[in-house]
């Protein structure tokens, strides 16, 4: 994927993750890629099992509707069959986030959308190979709905190639080892990861437990949108209820169920030992219940382009939060919440439109008892997973400048182990044309949340500077927002929670903050 794909937001970013499920709709393995896609890969698993039943060797099919099993309309995932003979036994998957998915707005992104119909191409299962043979008409139709035909279909065939390597790699294996072994192995795996996930589970006290988390709005009016988590633990099991959320809204923020299911899954796992393998049979002692028309399972019709950011990351912070009161050695602080953007123009050295995502100036990721929060780590739903990729291969790329690209300086929440850091960004607009931009951002109210004593991170703050104007905020959810040349994107990114009381924090990690000049020196800590 890395070595293939043609698009910034994959070769650069990783915004893609890879896994094996089997026919059961059982995750497997997975690569260390990004928790928001692979666990609702299960579900997207179980829609293709459901829509087709006529499977055979050298298929591929598709799928981003996100009321098929998909999450958001971006993230396009294709399917490999892994046959042994006339055994079907296993799944070799790739999703991944395309840069245009077509709808009313460049990037996928699309806050004005009041309908999912305003945010791309919908995919339910389809077969792009049938028996190995490309459906040409299928593909043209594709390229025919989005802005970047060419860029699309690269990355599309990446995709492909890849779960043809993951299927390649394993007839290998099948050929080294009885089949039935391997699959013996696989339960075997699965059933040492749940005994492991619910021995952890079972040192946690037990209890009924709340925890609430809020969308700042939905971009047409609706603002403080609650999130509430209820946790039951009980022996080696948990159960999260989130009926109590509010309701649905008419913006993008709405939640997809399988995205609802990854996000609970994520905010589990979080708490559990890093060395248990992430498959289902972690995610055996965990239970989800969720009511359909809210916030966090919208009805059909719902436009949810956001959800894979938001409420994905509102959800997860509910339930860590709720746990703190059952396994507080386990729990971290707030990771920031995201505010992105697109920019589409034209680059004046070769005349070409180009779609630029941001995936640079990462927030800050929220501090633990382990220690202080990763410096520019991104959010909850990612965790590091995606890079903000090299400055100099984005500026050869796209008509970009990078004045700045440093750690912002106090950003991080302070506590006994402090919130990592955001990023000061200066961006200068390299075109001969205006070009435009869209925003899906949260998180320029609420900080992230500190936890235990600690205190919440900075808030983000994006502005556009002009030699003719006074510095303007950017919206966090607005389309078609003109950037004019030479102007500079101001970008501060938001800093990660503090966990534990600031009274508590070494006087040794204090100064080494103030040598770094990480933290300003002359600030009174609280």
């Amino acid at each position: 994927m890395l070595r293939t794909s043609y698009s910034q937001i994959l070769n650069a970013s990783r915004d893609f993750s890879i896994a094996i499920c089997d026919p059961e709709g059982m995750l497997v393995a997975q690569a260390d890629h990004l928790p928001i896609h692979i666990g609702a890969l299960p579900w997207a698993t179980h829609a293709v099992e459901e829509a087709i039943k006529d499977i055979q060797p050298g298929d591929v099919f598709l799928i981003n509707d996100p009321h098929n099993g998909g999450s958001h309309l971006p993230d396009v995932t294709a399917f490999v069959p892994v046959f042994a003979g006339d055994r079907r036994l296993f799944w070799t998957i790739v999703r991944a986030h395309m840069s245009d998915i077509g709808g009313s707005t460049h990037g996928g992104y699309n806050p004005s959308a009041t309908d999912i119909w305003q945010e791309g191409i919908r995919l339910p299962p389809v077969r792009l190979y049938e028996a190995g043979r490309l459906r040409e008409d299928l593909l043209r139709l594709l390229e025919l709905n989005v802005r970047n035909g060419r860029d699309f279909l690269g990355d599309l065939a990446a995709m492909v190639g890849a779960a043809r390597l993951g299927e390649a790699r394993l007839q290998d294996l099948f050929k080294e080892i009885d089949v039935d072994v391997i699959l013996g192995a696989v339960d075997l795996i699965l059933d040492s990861a749940e005994k492991h996930a619910r021995q952890v589970v079972s040192t946690w006290t037990d209890g009924v437990f709340l925890g609430e988390a809020f969308l700042e709005d939905d971009g047409h009016g609706t603002e403080n949108i609650r999130i509430l988590a209820k946790v039951t633990k009980s022996g080696d099991s948990v159960e999260v209820d989130l009926t109590g959320s509010d309701e649905q809204t008419r913006g993008f923020v709405n939640s997809s169920h399988a995205n609802m299911q990854a996000a609970v899954a994520m905010a589990f796992a979080y708490l559990l030992d890093p060395q248990i393998p992430k498959n289902s049979g972690t995610f055996r002692p965990l239970s989800v219940v969720a009511k359909k028309g809210t916030i966090v399972w919208a009805d059909d019709d719902r436009p949810v382009c956001f959800c894979t950011s938001h409420p994905a990351n509102e959800i997860v912070e509910a339930i860590v939060k709720a746990l703190s009161a059952s396994c507080p050695d386990r729990t971290m602080a707030g990771w920031c919440r995201r505010f992105r953007l697109a920019m589409e123009g034209v680059d004046p050295r070769n005349g070409h439109k180009f779609i630029w995502h941001m995936f640079h100036a990462r927030p800050g990721g929220g501090a633990s008892p382990a220690g202080d929060g990763w410096s520019c780590g991104g959010e909850w739903h990612i965790v590091g997973g995606a890079k903000f990729g090299s400055i100099e291969v984005a500026e050869v790329r796209f008509p970009l400048h990078f004045r700045k690209h440093e750690f912002r300086q106090d950003s991080g929440g302070d506590g006994e182990y402090r919130g990592g850091l955001g990023v000061d960004l200066e961006l200068l607009i390299e075109t001969e044309t205006p070009v435009s931009v869209n925003t899906a951002g949260e998180g320029v109210r609420y900080g992230a949340c500190g936890l235990l004593g600690g205190e919440a991170g900075a808030p983000h703050c994006y502005r556009v500077l002009s030699d003719d104007r006074e510095p303007r905020d950017l919206p966090t959810k607005a389309v078609g927002i003109e950037i004019r040349p030479r102007d500079v994107l101001e970008i501060r990114s938001a800093g990660g929670g503090g966990w534990g009381p600031p009274s508590k924090r070494s006087p040794k990690a204090i100064q080494r903050d103030i040598e770094a000049g990480l933290v300003d020196g002359r600030i009174e800590r609280s």
